[in-house]
């Protein structure tokens, strides 16, 4: 029997088939779906900024930022029996959630989070299948471990399946 395994913000977690991981309130946050379809392993990050290097290592909730959070949750899937040369990813998230002065830092965080999720996949040699990242509206992430599908819901949109 599954289990919905709800991801708050910064905060990633894992498991087997057949559960349900379900991230709510992506805005300029990324939603990083890992999955190795042979052993049915996978894990939901939600990502809030694009790096640790501008904070002190003794303050930092690695689970925060893109360049962290997607290292540690590759180490903790291979724990749990995935291959990371097998390991898929897909991603959602990343919107510009308001309208800022054009330079802004804060105006592009989101554009800045998605860079930064797909640096941290390529260095780690995890190809990106799907994706839903950009434009100007919040989304929910469902991840289902026994298909390795990714639905998408946003308001007032219709439900993408990845």
């Amino acid at each position: 029997m599954s289990e919905l395994l709800v991801v708050g913000i910064s905060d990633y977690k894992l498991a087997r088939c057949p559960n349900v991981f379900v991230t709510y309130a992506l805005g300029s946050c990324v939603g990083i779906c890992l999955y190795d379809r042979q052993v049915k392993v996978g894990g939901l990050s939600h990502i809030m900024l694009p790096e640790s290097s501008m904070f002190s290592k003794n303050e930092v909730n690695r689970m925060k930022f893109a360049d962290t959070a997607i290292v540690d949750l590759v180490r903790d899937l291979t724990r749990l029996g995935a291959d990371s040369r097998k390991l898929v990813a897909k991603i959602a998230g990343g919107a510009q959630m308001f309208e800022v002065q054009p330079g802004s830092a804060i105006g592009t965080i989101g554009e800045r989070n998605i860079v930064s999720v797909k640096n941290a996949l390529y260095s780690l040699k995890i190809p990106i299948i799907a994706e839903d990242t950009g434009l100007n509206y919040g989304r929910t992430v469902y991840f289902d471990l026994d298909t390795g599908i990714m639905k998408v819901q946003s308001l007032s949109r219709s439900i993408k399946e990845f």
